[in-house]
């Protein structure tokens, strides 16, 4: 009797197992098995299970509507007459027919009371100035006051609780941050394009006077000047100035003007309508590897003074052409870009200090502070 249990117990294991078998690999052959035109298809996990999506949607979302259109305008004469003051030829041919030539730019609301940040460039010698809100609306604005050395412009419009940006802190930036341009290339509307710091703190590229600006590889076009490039969290880190290009378009080589930079011009030109700067008039150069030879100097280090404007302040101290400047206010200085931040930086009446290399031997000069001119 047990053998025979012992042989009913494995023979309805195999068959529990034959069953498993079919069951899996040919469900097909089993009663009720066949499905007729039903296709098997791979089906996502649940909202709850899914891996986040790596989105830049909430930064622009932020930061979109604080970023406008900007119109600029101004009238232009055509050629002249040739004689212009010929009665018997204005009679026959009239005054020179005005003619009025518009531009495209962007900005950033940087103030719910109505402050908009943008490039000099953008509204230089216009006439008349419209923005173009992210809702859609189209309102005058006016110029409270534009630094062309650091290509930066405020605006006013009189429109009250606008959108305005989040500011972040610009020096903290890093090479490899995601960041995005948002602007109005080309005219075709407001657009944003991604990419990330490429470069921090760059100088010496003959956009403006004084240059602290971010590079990146986010797409820049025309019409992105004065627009905002901002971090992965949607806050301000600079103003789209400038790019890099062969062919007008694009090249994955744009430059952004710190918002660090920015926010100080911008208040500086708010409270007191442009940026005041120091100057004492003189005119330098870096000191290369011939200057420092032929100058007897142990290093590269500091500026040559390569001309000094008559009755300024440089000269009323003393200060010779050839003199090479090592140090100002007591700062080490490395270049001639050293020299003119720091001077920038004084107060316009005040008295600083020049440390000199004349002829090899160390000079040090008291000197008044003047005003520089507000210039390109």
């Amino acid at each position: 009797m047990r053998k025979i249990w012992l042989v009913f117990a494995q023979a309805v294991t195999l068959s529990l197992a034959a069953l498993f078998v079919v069951s899996t690999l040919r469900p097909d052959l089993l009663p009720g098995g066949e499905r007729g035109n039903v296709v098997l298809v791979k089906e996502s996990a649940t909202e709850s299970q899914a891996k986040p999506v790596v989105s830049y949607s909430d930064a622009a979302k932020k930061a979109m509507p604080a970023v406008v259109n900007i119109v600029s305008s101004k009238v232009m004469r055509a050629r002249p007459h040739p004689f212009p003051e010929d009665p018997l030829y204005r009679r026959f041919f009239g005054e020179a027919p005005e003619q009025r030539a518009s531009s495209l730019g962007s900005g950033v609301i940087v103030s719910a009371q109505g402050f908009v940040l943008t490039n000099h460039h953008v509204i230089e010698a216009a006439d008349e100035i419209e923005l173009v809100l992210a809702d859609g609306r189209n309102v005058p604005a006016r110029i409270v006051g534009t630094d062309p050395e650091t290509d930066l412009a405020v605006l006013k419009v009189d429109v009250q609780g606008l959108p305005a940006i989040t500011f972040a802190a610009s020096e903290q930036a890093r090479v490899g941050d995601v960041v995005l341009a948002i602007g109005n290339p080309f005219g075709v509307g407001q657009t944003v394009t991604l990419g990330i710091v490429s470069a921090i703190g760059r100088s010496r590229l003959g956009i403006s006077t004084f240059e602290n600006f971010i590079q990146t590889d986010a797409a820049i076009n025309p019409g992105n000047s004065g627009g905002a490039l901002v971090d992965a969290s949607g806050n301000l880190i600079g103003i789209n100035s400038a790019i890099y290009s062969r062919t007008g378009g694009s090249l994955g080589i744009g430059f952004a003007i710190a918002s660090s930079v920015a926010k100080e011009v911008m208040q500086e030109i708010i409270e007191k309508g442009s940026v005041i700067r120091g100057w004492i008039g003189v005119e330098v150069q870096d000191v290369g590897r011939e200057i420092a030879d032929s100058f007897r100097l142990s290093n590269g280090q500091g500026a040559l003074i390569a001309g000094v404007q008559r009755g300024g302040p440089a000269d009323r101290a003393g200060v010779k052409p050839g003199d090479v400047i090592v140090a100002v206010d007591g700062k080490r200085v490395s270049d001639s870009f050293a020299v003119l931040q720091l001077v920038a930086s004084l107060k316009p009446g005040s008295k600083t200090e020049l440390t000199l290399l004349r002829e090899g031997k160390p000079v040090e000069l008291p000197v008044d502070v003047g005003k520089r001119s507000n210039k390109p």
